[in-house]
């Protein structure tokens, strides 16, 4: 059965944005746009009180290619007030701070002192054809060290984090002077994984390493990204029904936290920008727009009017 642990990694990935955004500048320049720009993700209007603010889909990792982005979202962010994404990339400390606290064994332990003799063999095994240092890694629990892996995969095979649109948005609210907000913190974020204990953590990297071996790892986070960048929202969809259609510790995970916990505080947080009368441009990852407890699904539960423009 295959599993769907690359999909985790989209929180995590900030952290390696973050990181590339303090060696570069956030400008928002982009190779020549080709004509017409095709659509891509999703993009939804809501509308309170005769204004409007938009919601748009995300993918967290991309390609030079994708830029610029269609004009009807790059309009929807220019009649906006605020630029509004899951954490502020930028504050690299804040990403740190989290990963000392929730990622990294205290004490000076190491992995190698919480994974079984020919798991720890496994893991060795897949670092070094990742080109990754065991020492590098060496005192990250289980967790971030797939998510390590994760990241480097998608860079390896073309989809690196700093071609996120994280970078893109930062780039275009820099050149219009727009202020940034943040929906969620980089510590909650990351304390969502420690919310896995020892042996959840020890499956989710057996998972993940099974799942870069097989090559399903790509094979998924490719069809999502193509699903993406076509706006093919029935593809999305099936997509994300391929990621929960087992009882796997990543699909559960998925599920249950990085989408049903966090999705009502998310919408929770974009309904007080309205009721402030503030427009905000909200830019989240697709999997949040999906599905019945989505948040544009939370937010009409709610009483906000959301319409679908593509």
């Amino acid at each position: 059965m295959r599993r769907v642990a690359v999909f985790i990694f989209a929180v995590f990935v900030s952290f390696h944005a973050a990181l590339a955004h303090a060696e570069r500048s956030t400008s928002a320049a982009a190779p020549a746009a080709q004509s017409p720009i095709p659509l891509r993700g999703t993009l939804y209007r809501i509308d309170y009180r005769g204004r409007s603010s938009y919601l748009f889909g995300t993918v967290h990792v991309g390609q030079a290619a994708f830029y610029p982005l269609e004009p009807q979202v790059t309009r929807a962010l220019q009649q906006s007030e605020q630029l509004a994404l899951e954490v502020d990339i930028r504050n690299t400390a804040a990403f740190q701070q989290a990963i000392l606290r929730y990622g990294v064994y205290p004490d000076e332990q190491t992995v190698a002192q919480h994974l079984p003799v020919d798991e720890l063999a496994q893991l060795q095994q897949a670092l070094e054809h990742a080109g990754i240092p065991f020492a590098n890694v060496a005192r990250m629990k289980p967790w971030m060290i797939a998510n390590v892996l994760l990241v480097q995969t998608m860079a390896r095979h073309g989809f690196p984090a700093e071609q996120g649109l994280e970078q893109y948005f930062l780039g275009v609210a820099a050149q219009q002077k727009k202020p940034v907000v943040e929906l969620e913190s980089a510590g909650y974020q990351l304390s969502l994984f420690d919310q896995l204990d020892e042996q959840q953590q020890q499956v989710y990297l057996r998972e993940t390493m099974q799942d870069i071996a097989d090559g399903s790892a790509i094979d998924k986070g490719i069809a999502l990204i193509d699903a993406w960048s076509r706006a093919d929202s029935t593809a999305m969809q099936a997509a994300v029904d391929d990621m929960l259609n087992d009882d796997s510790v990543s699909s559960r995970f998925i599920e249950r936290t990085l989408l049903a916990q966090r999705n009502p505080h998310m919408a929770e947080r974009i309904a007080a920008w309205l009721k402030s009368g503030k427009t905000t441009f909200v830019a989240v990852g697709t999997l949040h727009l999906i599905g019945k407890d989505s948040i544009p699904a939370l937010l009409r539960q709610r009483g906000y009017r959301v319409s679908r423009l593509y």
